[in-house]
């Protein structure tokens, strides 16, 4: 591969629209984790629930262009509208054990399961690149699938527009702010429990609008929740806890990993997913940009 020019280039492109694809699914996890403190099980069910939804409204509105991006809008409207209703059971837990929160979420994965059986049956299902997103593109080095590129771009995008959000605006003062002393700031007379039903809707929404992005590249099946919320976790793990930097920097590491896994180690490849996550907590047991855990008040 290394003396193929085009191979690498085509591989590490791969590597790349793989990596951003998880990396708009772990950023969902991360800010639910660095606000609520909450390991949710179901994010995977949540993306999920976005490839079959961007599937219905794509049907419902036709193969276009406009009807890709109205499935992609669709599929966060309806896991943001599914998502208030969770989030009203779940701030039940948020002072409770780690364990009750994971059997609260593991409990809708089950049933989010179930319901997508009944809606959509237990076929699989594609949904097309848009038409203006189909055939590949002149690079220089090799053409390149139109919609890959497309997956490349898009993350670093989400990416700059959570960063803004957190760190440029009064909300993401606030949201930091509710991470760090969320008693303190209620005593200021910031709506606490607004904050964080805010922050789990977009949490959730983040994980739907991957799942649509990623139905082009791979089936949509009530299967595909169980091996990517494997990979959005080991991301949030490798990157650390509540840092979006360190997930966005996780899940190219875990993109280049997969592809080039697949290329060299071929079955081995989880092994190594797993090898690279366990080399990163004996260097630095919090994640590459996770400080260590402090007591919350």
């Amino acid at each position: 591969m290394f003396s193929n020019p085009t191979v690498l280039f085509i591989q590490v492109m791969n590597s790349i629209s793989l990596g951003m694809n998880l990396f708009i699914i772990a950023a969902g996890l991360t800010l639910m984790f660095g606000v609520l403190r909450i390991v949710n099980f179901a994010h995977g069910a949540f993306y999920m629930i976005g490839a079959y939804a961007a599937y219905s409204v794509i049907q419902a509105t036709g193969d276009t262009n406009a009807g890709f991006f109205l499935g992609i809008l669709g599929a966060a409207a309806i896991m943001g509208a599914a998502a208030f209703l969770v989030e009203r059971l779940l701030a039940r837990l948020y002072d409770k054990e780690h364990m009750l929160q994971l059997l609260f979420t593991f409990a809708l994965v089950m049933i989010i399961k179930d319901l997508v059986k009944m809606i959509w049956g237990s076929g699989q299902y594609s949904i097309a690149a848009p038409p203006f997103l189909r055939g590949a593109i002149d690079l220089g080095v090799s053409h390149y699938p139109a919609y890959m590129l497309f997956l490349c771009l898009v993350g670093p995008v989400i990416a700059v527009v959570l960063w803004f959000f957190m760190e440029r605006t009064r909300w993401g003062r606030i949201v930091r702010a509710a991470r760090l002393d969320r008693e303190m700031l209620g005593a200021l007379g910031t709506d606490v429990k607004r904050v964080y039903s805010t922050v789990f809707i977009v949490g959730s929404m983040l994980a739907a609008v991957g799942g649509a992005l990623a139905a082009p590249r791979s089936a949509v099946d009530p299967g595909m929740d169980s091996l990517v919320i494997i990979d959005a976790f080991v991301v949030v793990i490798i990157g650390g806890l509540g840092s979006l930097l360190g997930s966005f920097v996780g899940a190219l590491a875990l993109g280049l990993v997969t592809i080039f896994g697949s290329f060299f180690l071929q079955e081995w490849v989880i092994v190594a997913v797993y090898v690279m996550m366990v080399v990163v907590l004996m260097i630095r047991p919090w994640g590459l940009f996770g400080k260590p855990e402090q007591e919350r008040h």
